[in-house]
């Protein structure tokens, strides 16, 4: 700007309800802003923090203010640090310059008098001219563009898309919470403050939205409202309705508009009730997903929120069913990646099956339905063994065998301890209570020729075992050290231990390949007798 190129267009859309004339927001804002910003909101945002030297919030929730300092004999910019502040040469903070108070003739003579030496004519006359020039910057003319309130949705997206092609694609959640920050600023901010919340540990005595299994961001929060309220996942129409926008005439009303949005308010209280929040985190353990790393999706976890809550408010479901039957819910959505690929799209078609039932027990009845249609023996003894013989970092075939492990009360292998026990997020040690071992070293199987990390990585080729126990094991071939720790238990105690972990009898004098084919299936067998046990326990 200080050069004069160009920065770029600004596009705004117009939000479709000229004419207002009511305070919204904070105190401090005066009229309803009659556009909304589509490109161009870091610019603005940037601009505004460094003219008018108020702080911001980043994207981790952290108030900071920007300062720039600018160097009037060379004419640079750099962010101001201590050197700076030190150096007379620089004006150290160039939000001074548009401050109300600031006169720009009294602030150069002053300037000038702090330098350590007498200034020529000509440096005077090029610092006053330079410094003027930054001051001039709230005069630079950026050209903006204006669309219509006529233009749908997806067109405005089109248009983004079209104009700044590197850029951050806009979805539906950006368009709401920009209207959250136009017509109800708000909830914006209870959005935003909880998530900032459920960051930190408790401090005091008022318990904070913190979890140790998932934190939020303010989008992600907004759909379980949209869930919840409008039991929509698909956010394009749920973003005209809060316009005010009549689906079938096209119009905006200001009344249409201030009634979905008291509805969008009442949903975002309960979703931000604490009472809530924690109460859902007992399903999400009682599921047997008891460790963050469990969780292989957040929309699975979010859209498990919004069925509860659905569950609890609009079907009074009874506590203790409801905590049964959506945890249930919760493995199978995890275990199938229910919510991975076109999540909304899924979402919608769940939420659709309860827009026709009345009642807690159509509730429930409806969730098991869709559980079995799922949960099929084809499922169990074709589709999930093929799942489980990957190679991946982050496979929730894996996770939902290791939740299985907890909900049976599994024993680490090898170990008096047990799986629930050791993976308890509480525990906070330098070293992992439990890690992931190769059950066939990777360097063993490296020294007989299997060299391809697909093959020696697979899941079927862990075990969680204690960490010194993995440290001790090192690369010994599993027929040297398996013998040894074998002998801390009876051969029951073995045998048990074996059947939950997956494990043959004797299952280190397998070839790896056999081995590999045989523990898939058993584990697939585990991961079918957690399910059914939470089925025994949901009436």
């Amino acid at each position: 700007m200080y050069r004069g190129f160009p920065i770029g267009y600004l596009l705004f859309w117009e939000n479709g309800l000229p004419g207002e004339h009511r305070v919204i927001g904070a105190d401090h804002k005066q009229k309803s802003p009659i556009f909304l910003i589509v490109d161009g909101q870091q610019r603005l945002t940037s601009l505004y923090t460094v003219m008018r030297g108020t702080p911001i919030m980043d994207e981790k929730f952290r108030v900071k203010r920007i300062r720039l300092g600018f160097h009037a004999f060379e004419e640079r910019f750099e962010v101001t640090n201590s050197a700076i502040e030190r150096d007379p040469q620089w004006v150290a903070d160039i939000s001074v310059l548009w401050q109300p108070t600031t006169n720009l003739y009294i602030f150069l003579k002053g300037f000038m008098a702090q330098q350590n030496r007498p200034l020529s004519d000509e440096e005077e006359k090029r610092v006053s001219y330079a410094i003027g020039r930054v001051s001039d910057l709230q005069k630079y003319p950026i050209s903006a563009l204006e669309i219509s309130a006529n233009v749908t949705e997806e067109q405005v997206a089109e248009i983004f898309v079209r104009i700044n092609s590197s850029g951050r694609h806009l979805n539906q959640a950006d368009f709401i919470l920009t209207l959250m920050s136009v017509f109800w600023d708000d909830g914006r901010k209870e959005l935003e403050d909880f998530c900032r919340a459920a960051k930190s540990p408790p401090a005091g005595n008022s318990p904070p939205p913190y979890n140790p299994y998932f934190l939020p961001a303010p989008d992600q929060l907004l759909r379980v409202n949209v869930a919840l309220g409008f039991r929509r996942a698909r956010l394009e129409n749920v973003y005209s309705l809060l316009r005010g926008k009549d689906l079938q005439t096209g119009e905006f009303s200001p009344e249409k508009r201030d009634e979905q949005f008291a509805i969008l308010h009442q949903a975002q209280e309960d979703t931000l009730d604490l009472s809530n929040w924690h109460d859902f985190f007992k399903v999400v353990q009682r599921a047997g997903y008891v460790h963050p790393s469990l969780i292989t999706s957040g929309t699975a976890l979010l859209y498990t929120y919004a069925l509860w809550l659905i569950g609890k408010r609009d079907f009074q479901v009874d506590s203790f069913r409801l905590r049964e039957i959506i945890a249930q819910w919760f493995f199978m959505v995890s275990l199938t990646g229910r919510y991975t690929g076109s999540p909304e799209a899924r979402m919608e078609q769940d939420l659709a099956l309860l827009r026709d039932i009345s009642g807690p027990d159509d509730f429930v009845h409806t969730l098991q339905q869709q559980i079995t249609a799922v949960l099929t023996h084809d499922y169990w003894e074709v589709t999930l063994p093929n799942e489980l013989a990957t190679a991946a970092a982050q496979s929730p075939a894996q996770a939902a065998y290791f939740a299985a492990l907890c909900l049976l009360n599994a024993p680490v292998l090898y170990s008096k301890m047990t799986v629930r026990e050791l993976l308890n997020p509480s525990i906070h040690s330098p070293k992992s209570a439990l890690e992931r071992h190769h059950l066939f070293p990777r360097n063993y199987l490296r020294k007989i020729g299997m060299r391809d990390s697909r093959v020696v990585n697979q899941v079927a080729n862990y075990a969680l075992v204690e960490w010194h126990d993995n440290i001790d094991i090192r690369d010994q071939p599993p027929s040297e050290y398996a013998p040894t720790y074998e002998a801390r238990f009876s051969e029951a105690e073995l045998a048990e231990m074996y059947e939950l972990h997956g494990l043959p009898w004797e299952w280190y004098r397998m070839t790896y390949q056999d081995f590999l084919a045989q523990r898939c299936k058993r584990m697939a067998g585990i991961i079918h007798k957690g399910v059914e046990y939470l089925k025994r326990q949901t009436g």
